[in-house]
């Protein structure tokens, strides 16, 4: 029974077996004949698409060939047209050669009459004065025999008889030219020079020694004071000047005799209260970063001046030192105002005497140039005037005019007296000039200097029309017991060396400071 039931199984095993394989082999042809028919399906869109691909190249490369036989035809009827112009243009150089060849032909044809006609008249000529001589000859002999003088005598008579008259009648019209001239000399010199001055009017503005900045508001005076007067302190400290805040509304005084230190203190208040950050740290880099402006502002200024005078071919370093003059006053006047001033007086005056105007002007310019040399030497400025202009290869008449507007020097050319003469008309209008004001700033730039030769003094600064003086000192060279030594050291100097009125008090400022980064 088992072994029924074990054969009955086995048959089963195998007849699944063979069903399955047959179902396999089923499965396997359809997915064949599936294969088949997709690759006869894939091949035949490649061909459409092959077909297709084909006939693109093929129109493709219809409309390239056709664009390049377009190309072609246009560039060879360009040239085509070219060559027709060419030949155009060689046939009418042929037809105006020929012409010219048969003008130059008549013109050879009518200079050989003409030479021939020249010669024939020559000829004639030659002959009429054959003529004229023999006929002189004979009248002169004529003449001989009636004087009974030769002709060389009678003609060295004749001249010495005119001589004598016309030395009479010369020194007679010299003497009348003299008189009149005597007489009418001085009139015109006079006319020339008011004509000069009228054409030239200008301001008569005098420097001050103060300045007023406008603040919008009086509570911005306790922002520049600061806590317990520290940033004023800084202000006065960093820029030299005397900063006055009272009672006047809207209004703060920048008193000091230098312009430059003036217009510092003047533009950083600006910044400063335009910023509204005001401390110390902030004060010092507003005023670094504002004398670097200035120092700009001064070359502008020049070349403004050169370029509204029409001055040419300046050099650079004379240019910054014509910027510099706006930033200085002689006598109260304004240097530079005083310098243009001149400038054009020269050339007025230089054009109405028939003088080279432009050379005048340029002299004008430059004739106190002497006075902005930052050193300050014991030379006068005429001299050290003259010594910057020959170094910057200026003219030699120009440089003469610089050297000797003030008789340092022997005026060599004409310009030198008109500079002089204008120089002394600038600054003698009324009202112009003030003598004590070049006293005062001379005694406070000698206050300054003396201090400024001390060891350790890094700046000075006179305030207060030279009642105090302000001494900055190096912490790191000077103790604290040493800037006392030299307060009083310096005060000795002063007085040993100085006259002024009153008493002078004299301020160390010592300031240590410690800097660290974190990183």
């Amino acid at each position: 029974m088992e072994l029924i039931y074990i054969i009955i199984g086995v048959a089963g095993l195998t007849l699944g077996f063979v069903i399955d394989r047959l179902l396999l082999k089923k499965s396997i042809d359809k997915r064949i004949k599936g294969a088949e028919e997709k690759k006869k399906l894939i091949i035949k869109e490649a061909k459409i698409n092959a077909d297709n691909i084909k006939k693109d190249r093929i129109l493709e490369a219809k409309e390239k060939f056709l664009k390049l036989k377009t190309e072609f035809e246009e560039e060879a009827n360009r040239k085509k047209n070219q060559i027709i112009s060419n030949e155009n243009k060689l046939k009418q150089r042929e037809s105006s050669l020929s012409k010219q060849i048969e003008q130059n032909k008549r013109a050879e044809a009518e200079m050989e009459s003409m030479k021939e006609n020249l010669s024939a008249q020559m000829e004639i000529v030659k002959k009429r004065k054959e003529e004229f001589d023999k006929l002189k000859k004979q009248q002169v002999d004529i003449l001989e025999k009636v004087s009974n003088l030769t002709a060389e005598e009678a003609k060295s008579q004749l001249v010495e008889a005119l001589k004598d008259e016309a030395r009479t009648d010369a020194t007679a019209h010299i003497k009348e030219i003299l008189e009149e001239a005597k007489m009418t000399a001085t009139k015109e010199a006079k006319k020339v020079v008011l004509q000069t001055i009228q054409r030239t009017a200008t301001e008569h503005a005098i420097e001050n020694c103060v300045s007023i900045f406008n603040i919008e508001s009086d509570d911005i005076k306790g922002k520049i004071i600061g806590r317990e007067g520290r940033n004023i302190r800084a202000l006065e400290s960093v820029t030299g000047v005397e900063i006055i805040v009272d009672d006047t509304p809207e209004a703060i005084v920048i008193s000091g005799f230098d312009p430059v230190r003036r217009e510092i203190a003047r533009l950083s208040l600006h910044r400063l209260v335009q910023d509204g950050r005001i401390h110390p740290a902030r004060i010092e880099e507003v005023v670094a970063k504002t004398t670097k402006n200035i120092e700009e502002e001064i070359v502008e200024i020049g070349e403004r001046t050169v370029i509204d005078l029409g001055i040419h071919g300046l050099h650079p370093e004379l240019i910054k030192m014509v910027g510099r003059m706006r930033f200085r006053s002689s006598y109260g006047q304004n240097l530079l105002q005083h310098s243009r001033e001149v400038a054009k007086l020269c050339a007025t005056l230089a054009s109405e005497l028939g003088l080279n105007a432009k050379l005048a002007k340029r002299a004008g310019l430059l004739h106190d140039i002497g006075k902005v040399w930052p050193e300050e030497p014991e030379t006068p400025h005429a001299i050290l005037g003259m010594e910057l202009a020959k170094k910057h290869k200026e003219n030699a008449e120009v440089c003469n005019a610089i050297g000797a507007h003030h008789d340092e020097i022997e005026m060599t050319s004409m310009i030198s007296p008109i500079v002089q003469a204008c120089d002394a008309i600038s600054g003698s209008r009324p009202g112009a000039r003030r003598e004590i004001m070049e006293s005062y700033i001379k005694r406070l730039k000698e206050l300054e200097g003396l201090a400024l030769g001390f060891e350790g003094v890094n700046k000075c600064y006179a305030i207060q029309a030279g009642r105090e003086l302000r001494v900055l000192v190096d912490a790191d060279h000077v103790t604290d017991k040493e800037a006392g030594d030299l307060s009083f050291n310096i005060s000795q100097k002063i007085e040993k060396d100085m006259q002024y009125p009153g008493q002078i008090k004299v301020t160390v400022i010592r300031e240590t400071r410690a800097i660290a980064f974190a990183k």
